[in-house]
């Protein structure tokens, strides 16, 4: 039988853990460190716990071997930095992911059975690699810790390859477009211009904006608002669309840049967090200025140079979009990674290019870019405009990552970044972009501070519902009282199903807090449940962190909701205790935190402070703006 991750935990009094320093010692603030070797090669992957990552390829003549032919799948250990080849029987070749509310994680879709080259196997022919048609395959997995748990299958009505998959507020998984055959773009004749759910609810329907969009509208970018809407942004058009009632909104098309694949823009949603009442933000940068007819007319692609420009959209409030700070260069095929300093971590991709590989004669070893960018950046969303983006004191990867690249938030805070393979079949040698194998971290600023510790993290976050408590020592708040206090959050992250430049369901939030701090330095945090509406954060497993002046704890994985698919419950929001310090406190305003951990404060000295937040009056606040759309 079945069992949903966590589901024991639900319904049950909040279990605690003690929250850990990093184990692995890193290379220094602002570096990547090649730490091990992933098996395949990691055109997908996702964080399954605090042990594993599950990387995920398409079936080609990996190194790694399982069954008597090459893997296209692994287990990767974070401890010892090894690998186990896991047989996924049909081919996931780009295939979507993506998390249900019960813990599994799904992945759907992908190719044909492929020989050698990557050829489509002929019947009765040559079979090296074993591999079973994938374009309708559904595969799912409860991460596990202890190296028994194989992915099963389920199966769908419809071929999807390149698709979107966003987990919604009951937990279940909406899967949208993609096409049959593969190919470079789309086309009439290829396109599956449809929606359907896991689990299912009946037949795929139509998505008008999946008809108007080809060629380039493949792994639509797509995400849950807070509002129960989803914004599609495709090629160049842009919609909100109901997953509840099926209606779509056109929204005005995306300036500057084709961002959706093989223009490959970074994009990711700011984090939520009171200041900004839980409003959702999307930022997308880099991406091609080419029109529909241009993907398809013999282009040199290697000579299309990618774009800087950045823009930004929020749609539940504002339905145009706003430029932000560009790039320095132009990207395509670079990852954003939400930070627990509420910052965002850019690395991979090209200057030159697109996504994409063939045979033409202008290719570079088949790979569609050219010219890697090496050297990482830091987004910085709270910054003036003009200086958001900032690449001091990051140091350049050694390893050149373009198609097929990825990455992810690990529990320590560094990033976990890997996977590279412009090629129809795996090419080690006499290329210049080879089948990349090796892993990295990148450990950002605050990795090797010393971490705070808190204790009384739970397990389970309902919607809603009781606050919790965390205690923090004096160590933990650096000997610095309610100037610390302050700047402390507590943030809940939800890494995402990483492919092709996407993380889907990436996503962060804020959870309101005060605190209580005690005559010896020592304090209490009061921590909110999660906000009262599951579309601004989707049920499912996610990571807690509680950040001091930008220094993040080992996360915490967490799970969001009751660990079942359905109608979440959701609570009245409790109203946490007023601020409280000892008579004679000095208490800091307008305290600001840089990443080289400098802080500038004013300074007050109060008795008890009558700092309080009423977070449901937030909530209402919040809702009351999204009903007045």
């Amino acid at each position: 039988m079945f069992v949903p991750l966590f589901l024991a935990a639900v319904g049950a009094a909040p279990s605690i853990v003690r929250a850990q320093q990093p184990s692995h010692a890193g290379t220094g603030p602002g570096t990547f460190e090649i730490v091990g070797k992933s098996g395949v090669s990691a055109q997908q992957l996702f964080l399954g716990n605090d042990q594993k990552v599950y990387i995920i390829d398409k079936a080609q003549n990996n190194e790694a071997q399982v069954g008597g032919h090459p893997a296209w799948a692994t287990e990767y250990d974070l401890a010892t930095n090894q690998y186990r080849a896991m047989d996924v029987t049909t081919n996931t070749f780009c295939a979507g992911g993506s998390v249900l509310g019960d813990g599994r994680w799904l992945i759907v879709g992908g190719n044909q059975p492929v020989t050698t080259g990557g050829n489509t196997t002929a019947a009765g022919g040559p079979d090296p690699y074993k591999d079973a048609d994938g374009g309708n395959s559904i595969r799912y997995i409860t991460p596990c810790t202890d190296g028994t748990c194989n992915y099963s299958y389920d199966s769908m009505p419809d071929r999807r390859w390149y698709p979107t998959l966003e987990t919604l507020a009951d937990g279940s998984i909406i899967m949208i477009g993609g096409n049959m055959y593969g190919g470079y773009v789309n086309n009439q004749g290829n396109n599956n211009p449809t929606f359907e759910f896991y689990p299912s609810r009946g037949a795929p329907q139509n998505l008008t904006i999946l008809f108007t969009t080809l060629p380039a509208n493949l792994y639509p970018l797509t995400w849950l608002l807070p509002s129960n809407k989803l914004l599609i942004q495709t090629n160049w058009g842009t919609e909100l669309f109901d997953p509840v009632t099926f209606q779509e909104d056109t929204l005005p098309d995306v300036p500057h840049a084709v961002r959706t694949y093989p223009a490959s823009a970074a994009t990711a949603m700011l984090p939520l967090t009171p200041a900004n009442n839980y409003t959702a933000t999307m930022i997308f940068c880099g991406g091609s200025d080419l029109q529909p007819d241009q993907w398809t007319a013999g282009l040199d692609m290697t000579q299309v140079p990618a774009q800087a420009s950045c823009v930004t959209i929020t749609p539940d409030v504002d339905r145009t979009w706003h430029d932000d700070d560009d790039l320095p260069v132009g990207r395509t095929m670079s990852n954003f990674i939400l930070l627990p300093d509420q910052t965002l971590f850019l690395c991979n991709g090209a200057n030159m290019g697109t996504a994409g590989y063939g045979t033409d004669s202008w290719t570079k070893g088949d790979s569609y870019a050219d010219i890697p960018v090496l050297t990482p950046l830091i987004y910085d969303p709270s910054k003036p405009a003009g200086s958001r983006f900032v690449s001091d004191g990051l140091e350049a990867s050694t390893v050149p990552r373009m198609y097929h690249s990825t990455a992810t938030l690990l529990p320590d805070g560094s990033v976990f970044v890997a996977g590279s393979s412009p090629h129809p079949d795996v090419v080690i040698e006499n290329t210049e972009y080879p089948t990349e194998y090796r892993v990295e971290r990148f450990y950002p600023w605050y990795y090797q501070k010393t971490r705070p510790a808190p204790q009384g993290l739970p397990t389970t976050l309902s919607y809603g519902g009781d606050m919790f408590n965390v205690t923090m020592t004096a160590a933990d708040l650096n000997q610095d009282g309610a100037t610390a206090l302050e700047q402390t959050t507590v943030v809940v992250i939800r890494t995402g199903y990483a492919t092709h430049a996407i993380n889907f369901g990436q996503r962060m939030l804020q959870l309101e807090n005060t605190y209580t701090l005690n005559s010896d330095g020592s304090a209490v945090l009061h921590v909110s449940q999660m906000p009262p509406n599951a579309a601004m954060f989707p049920p499912g497993p996610a990571w807690v962190f509680v950040v001091v002046n930008g220094v993040p704890s080992i996360g915490k994985q967490v799970m969001i909701g009751n660990g079942k698919i359905g109608t979440q419950p959701q609570l009245a929001a409790s109203v946490l205790p007023q601020k409280s310090v000892p008579a004679g406190t000095t208490i800091p305003t307008n305290t600001t935190t840089s990443h080289d951990n400098q802080e500038g404060a004013a300074v007050r000295t109060a008795g008890h402070v009558n700092g309080g937040v009423i977070f449901a009056v937030i909530a209402a606040t919040v809702l009351a703006a999204l009903t007045a759309l």
